[in-house]
């Protein structure tokens, strides 16, 4: 679980988001950073029982976003993030592929699973697939397992139908979309209890057959 002082951090950094503010708090931020990194180690064995091609040894630093903000092309100074991004994929944080996601923020807290922003390529193959194959995708993305705890991020789509793809096609809507996300949203508190590990645990296998839907899409 994640200890209460980590988001209260995260809370105050949101309201002095400045290098002054934060070097008088690094400790702090060293102590919350050091409790995501052991939540990360938690969740590491949980999502290798469920995800084969997950390696079991992948060090938890690997998978900790930097808090960092890349400012330099950036109308926003703002020189650090208000959250921690915990990002899980097989090659890596910085692979091009479908992942999974936690993100820890005061009032903003997540787990999202998917292909966030693909190329043209790989959404070109992600599109074909669900066309080719609607009736395995309606079937995940309909189930019970999903359903009772994920749904399809819609908020960035096309307006108009893909091309080659028409308008009265019975999955339009998803075929319209950027990015092929599903989105569980958890109160602040349920990362406060010791069952989140195990809530998050039942996450990764109720998702694990879009993830691996997406993965052979883009390997066909």
């Amino acid at each position: 679980m994640i200890r209460p002082e980590t988001l209260n951090f995260l809370k105050e950094l949101s309201n002095n988001n400045d290098r002054s503010w934060f070097a008088a708090h690094k400790d702090e931020y060293e102590a919350a950073k050091a409790d995501v990194l052991h939540f990360i180690s938690l969740l590491i064995p949980l999502l290798a029982t469920v995800d084969p091609a997950f390696p079991t040894d992948s060090p938890a630093k690997k998978h900790l976003l930097r808090i960092y903000r890349d400012i330099r092309f950036s109308k926003d100074k703002r020189p650090y993030k208000n959250n921690f991004g915990i990002y899980f994929s097989v090659i890596g944080k910085n692979g091009n592929e479908p992942g999974y996601y936690i993100n820890l923020a005061p009032g903003n807290c997540f787990f999202a699973a998917g292909y966030w922003m693909p190329g043209a390529e790989d959404l070109k193959r992600i599109r074909e697939e669900i066309d080719y194959n609607q009736d395995e995708f309606t079937e995940i993305i309909q189930s019970e397992d999903f359903k009772s705890h994920f749904k399809l991020d819609e908020s960035d789509t096309l307006k108009k139908a893909p091309k080659g793809y028409p308008t009265d096609h019975p999955l339009i809507d998803v075929l319209k979309l950027k990015s092929l996300t599903a989105m569980y949203p958890l109160a602040d508190k349920d990362f406060f209890k010791a069952d989140i590990t195990e809530k998050i645990h039942e996450a990764f296998k109720q998702i694990y057959p879009f993830m691996l839907f997406l993965r052979t899409a883009i390997a066909s």
